[in-house]
Order: C-alpha cells, then sequence, then structure tokens
C-alpha cells in the first residue's frame, strides 16, 4: 500500500495545480473595478465568441490625432443572452457612448459596464444571475 502513496500525493498536487488556471482565467482582477470610464466612438468590430465577446472601438483622443482602438471585454454569449443582447446588438459603424471598467496597467482597454448606442437612445447592461457573477475586488 506504501508503494501508491507517491502516486496518489503526485496526482492530487498535479489536480490542485491544473485548477489554477482555470479560476485565474476567470478572474477580473486586470481591471479597476473602481473607475469606470467613459469613451465615445464607432464600433470597429463585434466578435460574439467564447469564452469572452470583445468590443473593439475607434475612440477620439481628447487632444485630437488619430483614432485610438480600444478593447472593452464583456463576458460570454450566454450570459449575453440571457441580458437580452443577440450577434448582431452591435454592428461596425455604430456610435456608441461605453463605460467600462479600465485595465489597470493604462492600456486601451477595459471590462464593460454599458454600452449606449447614440443613434437609438438603446442602453445594453450585463444582468448577472448569481452563478453568472464575475469575481470582484
Amino acid at each position: 500500500m506504501s508503494g501508491h502513496r507517491p502516486a496518489l500525493v503526485l496526482c492530487a498536487w498535479l489536480l490542485a495545480f491544473a485548477a489554477v488556471p482555470a479560476f485565474a482565467h476567470h478572474s477580473f482582477a486586470a481591471y479597476d473595478k473602481t473607475k469606470i470610464v467613459n469613451l465615445k466612438g464607432t464600433i470597429k468590430s463585434f466578435q460574439w465568441v467564447n469564452p469572452h465577446v470583445q468590443i473593439l472601438v475607434y475612440v477620439e483622443p481628447a487632444g485630437g490625432g488619430a483614432p485610438e482602438i480600444w478593447s472593452v471585454e464583456t463576458t460570454s454569449p450566454g450570459v449575453l443572452t440571457r441580458s437580452g443582447w443577440t450577434r448582431n446588438s452591435l454592428k461596425p459603424g455604430d456610435r456608441v457612448s461605453v463605460d467600462i471598467s479600465p485595465l489597470r496597467d493604462g492600456s486601451h482597454g477595459g471590462g464593460l459596464d454599458k454600452v449606449t448606442l447614440l443613434d437609438t437612445g438603446q442602453v445594453l447592461t450585463v444582468t448577472f444571475a448569481s452563478e453568472d457573477k464575475p469575481d470582484t475586488p
């Protein structure tokens, strides 16, 4: 029986560390949830893909110059669908106002809070069921 103990310890160790990447993947620690940044711009792309839908937005810098591309991460297509979104909710060229929790490293990106379509006034947000709710700091 004692000959199996090292193998069991190794298996337990591997299983414990195999779960770490999966947990880390669902962390929203990269975003500063204490701040909200508003971006006004135009949708470049709306990527309805798992595990997280991505929105790329052309944003005009405050001081002028070439538009900057900002990457906005949302949640999964399933959670967005339960919140009333569809794969056609946003289209390239849509003028939007987007509220995000910015990336902590200051790069052009963040986690979605809400999107307002400027031409219609429609507001898109995410409603989380208790099992869908992301980690909060």
